[in-house]
């Protein structure tokens, strides 16, 4: 049969969200999918190209819809999985709106500015009848038309607000700039913040009502505006400086969703873990050691710095990374963990999933 997921599936999905996020779920979240399964229908005719950005817009945002369909419909939702899609034009997209080039291949979407500018010369202002935009409004109708509130549809990657900075003040300028320049940096951080929020509202009146929920790139979901909050630039930057251009913005946006989480990327970002916790509205953090680093289950004192400041947290990594880091923290309360696995899999995982009293 096509996408199985009821409506009572999603009654009982945001009552199991709603308790996770209120603090009140005794075991971990598990969005999780077994793939293989029959799709009840026939293959779409355009091929999984996997990030959104790489359809080319010859191809129609409904032929686009078809392939996701198809694909949503040979995975078998478990645990508190749920169908969705997520809206990939790269990270950092908001850059796009805001003026700056766009190009893509097979394995990343990168920005660039049009020309390089000095900082007190560079002005913000949302396009929004950028063609990036117009496209994933176009897939949000088409996916809304074709799938009602069946299906989660995920809010594009906007970036974080140095990150969108680096992209039209390349790094090593802008890391100058917090020296030479500070106030501008302090001023552009606001327009960012501005712009991104000016977008953000604008992409959920598209998707709202008709959407379930909110998801991210991250599918955590909310019945309140969510959000994966990040900055990859203050892997280079001390405490100091987080606290000065950083954390004031990130403190704001936080003070403004209902449901945000930071995505703590490396090792280098966690000299910026204890200021990070004690931003009062930030409520979970998502914790990727990254390439190189040793594996999630290494950091259990990550973890339980996170859960003593009374946050949630993603855990990433196989279900042996999962066993370990609930082992060491003694319970699995508070964390949200995502995977699928094929058929050949599937006892596996659903063993781990009964163990939690998720099946």
């Amino acid at each position: 049969m096509p996408i199985d997921f009821t409506p009572q599936d999603w009654k009982r999905t945001r009552e199991t969200y709603r308790k996770w996020w209120a603090g009140e779920l005794d075991r971990p979240l598990f969005y999780a999918a077994i793939g293989g399964k029959d799709p009840g229908r026939a293959e779409a005719k355009v091929p999984n190209m996997g990030r959104t950005a790489r359809y080319p817009f010859s191809i129609s945002a409904e032929d686009v819809v078809d392939r996701w369909d198809y694909d949503l419909s040979c995975r078998k939702y478990v645990g508190d999985g749920f169908p969705s899609v997520w809206l990939d034009f790269g990270p950092g997209v908001l850059a796009a709106f805001l003026g700056a080039q766009t190009g893509v291949d097979e394995n990343t979407v990168w920005f660039h500015p049009a020309e390089e500018r000095e900082i007190p010369d560079i002005h913000f202002s949302l396009d929004l009848q950028h063609p990036w935009l117009q496209r994933i409004e176009s897939l949000i109708r088409a996916a809304q038309k074709r799938w009602g509130s069946q299906v989660q549809l995920g809010m594009t990657d906007m970036g974080g607000n140095l990150d969108i900075l680096s992209t039209f003040r390349p790094s090593e300028k802008l890391l100058l700039d917090l020296y030479d320049h500070p106030d501008e940096v302090k001023r552009l951080t606001w327009e960012a913040h501005e712009m991104w929020w000016k977008a953000f509202d604008h992409l959920n009146r598209v998707l709202q009502p008709v959407n379930p929920g909110y998801t991210a790139w991250v599918p955590i979901f909310s019945e309140m505006p969510y959000y994966m909050l990040q900055c990859d630039f203050c892997y280079m930057i001390g405490t100091g400086m987080f606290d000065e251009f950083v954390k004031p913005e990130l403190a704001a946006t936080c003070k403004k969703l209902a449901h945000p989480f930071y995505h703590l990327d490396g090792p280098g970002q966690l000299a910026h873990l204890d200021s990070l916790l004690a931003i009062p509205g930030l409520r979970g953090v998502q914790w990727i050691p990254g390439a190189g680093a040793a594996p999630p289950r290494a950091w259990p004192e990550v973890y339980r710095k996170i859960r003593d400041a009374g946050k949630l947290m993603q855990v990433v990594g196989d279900l042996d990374d999962l066993r370990i880091v609930i082992e060491a923290l003694g319970d699995g309360k508070g964390i949200y963990w995502s995977g699928g696995v094929g058929r050949d899999k599937e006892h596996e995982l659903m063993k781990f999933l009964e163990k939690y009293g998720a099946a």
